[in-house]
């Protein structure tokens, strides 16, 4: 049997761990993992395939309207239902019962052809979650035996706690939101453009009780963790490449079984400290700190210790080793739950690591004598007149994709819904498909110009932080905090491009900039104006808006 490869591990000063605290190791780790619930649960769902599986009750549900006639309420509440069952599993325990009792009490109107099923999935999802939430309570068992008793005061009690706040606001609003729905429902000319007006409202209400209870369960945990001394475990720790942080058994050196994620913020970040300048962080530790954020591989393993019982739902305090030697620990406390990781996960979760980072080294790989080729062309073009990139054929068969899907989705709408649908998506592409259409960067003496809505923002050769094609998205940031990102994405097929030796389009516009950014003997010379950096994309809005909103008036 191979030995896992041992990584090197930033310690943690002795100083900052608490007397008596002992190591979570792998034996009491998988002691502890035995306890998670079965994957017929749902319980460890990524977020995608909650909100797809969220979207999937919410079709059910307006077809049970328009087959079955339920009431409104009801139609609504059965979407809610499973989202509930992956995230909030404590409703579940008391909505699944009562959903049962309305369903039975509709039964002279409903057919059992619909109630039956809907029914079983009530059943199934109860167990589900009363099967999570008695894990739940095993795994806070063997997390305080593991931990010995040993208990210590948790750092930053007392500061004032921020958990939970935008979860309260966002559920007030969206519950207000619903109310109003519901209660203007009555203002539709259609008996079913009423009853979808009620179904909608009753929704969205849904998800903000949804959230409303999310905050206040992580506030109440949160602030339970800090009103006594809490049980402290010494683990490790890493950043993985989507910002949460894994938590490793003490020993597990090479980052084979990560146990849990958690999102975590540091405490510093959210205390109201008059005195801070930021003017006192250098550009090298500002930059350090960017470039980290923009690469795709995990964070070194880190010394910490783990302050409260992990279980699913737990609120956690962190306090771990950081990089610069002679800085204080890092602290950090929950900003979402604990969620662990059953044994299967774990493993595709680390196969997926791997094979992405082997995908990333060979597509590098082939890119890299494709991109000597784009770098030639700056040199052979360099110096000068100012350069420019722009939306090309690719750019526009993506836009003709959009406006035809967004012709099908309104196809067979009729009444106010094929306004109000209309009215959506012509929002959405008056604010996306211009700069998809008519983007265009514009290189000269001073910098990089990006064409916006309004008029075009520039970034200076000094202050680019990164300009990069990452998978089907072109982007360009600055290290100012004024600038906003610019990003265009489009369809990409990496099999084709190898298979042809094609260079994406994207691509070689990174190349070439990039090559300037890095050599400024590559730069133009000359001065840029108005015409060449191109207009606002503001009239191509204005145009698609107009259009579009004809179409939708004069259209069958």
């Amino acid at each position: 049997m191979n030995n896992p490869v041992q990584q090197p591990v930033l310690r943690l000063p002795e100083s900052a761990v608490p007397d008596g605290c002992r190591p979570w190791d792998g034996a009491q780790a998988a002691h502890w993992a035995g306890t998670l619930p079965p994957v017929w649960t749902l319980a460890h769902l990524r977020m995608r395939l909650v909100f797809v599986g969220t979207c999937f009750g919410v079709v059910v549900a307006f077809c049970l309207t328009t087959l079955a006639d339920p009431k409104p309420f009801v139609a609504a509440l059965l979407p809610l239902q499973i989202l509930w069952l992956f995230r909030r599993p404590e409703v579940v325990r008391v909505s699944a019962p009562v959903l049962v009792v309305v369903l039975l009490m509709q039964r002279p109107g409903l057919p059992w052809v619909w109630s039956g099923p809907a029914v079983l999935l009530l059943v199934a999802t109860w167990a589900a979650a009363a099967v999570r939430l008695h894990a739940r309570g095993r795994q806070r068992e063997r997390a305080l035996a593991a931990a010995g008793g040993v208990t210590a005061a948790v750092p930053g009690a007392g500061r004032r706690l921020e958990r939970g706040a935008f979860l309260i606001g966002l559920g007030g609003v969206l519950a207000v939101l619903g109310a109003v729905l519901v209660a203007t429902s009555g203002l539709w000319r259609s008996a079913d453009d009423r009853v979808a007006a009620v179904t909608v409202g009753c929704f969205v209400a849904g998800l903000g009780v949804t959230a409303l209870v999310s905050g206040v369960l992580g506030r109440r945990r949160a602030a339970a963790l800090g009103r006594a001394p809490a049980p402290v475990l010494r683990v490790l720790v890493r950043d993985d490449a989507a910002a949460d942080t894994e938590v490793f058994a003490a020993d597990d050196v090479g980052a084979l079984r990560p146990l849990f994620t958690v999102s975590l913020l540091d405490m510093g970040d959210d205390e109201d400290d008059e005195d801070d300048d930021e003017g006192d962080v250098g550009e090298e530790e500002l930059e350090a700190l960017l470039k980290g954020l923009d690469t795709d591989v995990p964070g070194p393993l880190r010394e910490a210790v783990l302050y409260g019982a992990p279980y699913d739902g737990a609120e956690v305090v962190v306090v771990s080793a950081v990089e610069e030697a002679g800085d204080p620990p890092l602290v950090e406390r929950s900003t979402g739950p604990v969620r662990p990781l059953p044994e299967g996960t774990a493993r595709r979760r680390i196969a997926r690591g791997k094979a992405k980072a082997g995908r990333e080294a060979r597509r590098q790989a082939g890119y890299e004598e494709r991109r000597a080729a784009a770098v030639l062309a700056a040199v052979r073009d360099g110096g000068g007149p100012a350069r420019r990139w722009s939306a090309g054929w690719l750019d526009r068969i993506t836009v003709v994709a959009v406006v035809l899907w967004g012709c099908y989705a309104l196809a067979g709408e009729s009444g106010a819904w094929r306004y109000v649908l209309g009215a959506g998506l012509g929002l959405l592409g008056v604010c996306l498909l211009p700069g998809h259409l008519a983007w265009r960067i514009t290189a000269d003496a001073a910098g990089l110009w990006f064409r916006r809505l309004g008029r075009s923002r520039h970034i200076a050769w000094d202050h680019i932080r990164v300009v990069e094609c990452k998978g089907t998205e072109l982007r360009a940031d600055s290290c100012r905090a004024g600038f906003e990102e610019w990003s265009v994405s489009g369809p990409r097929w990496p099999w084709l491009e190898r298979k042809f030796g094609l260079i994406h389009p994207y691509e070689r516009v990174a190349a070439e900039i990039h090559a300037m950014w890095q050599d400024p003997a590559l730069r133009p010379t000359a001065e840029s104006d108005g015409p060449e950096r191109g207009r606002g994309l503001w009239p191509l809005a204005v145009g698609i808006g107009v259009a579009w909103a004809v179409a939708l008036a004069l259209l069958p």
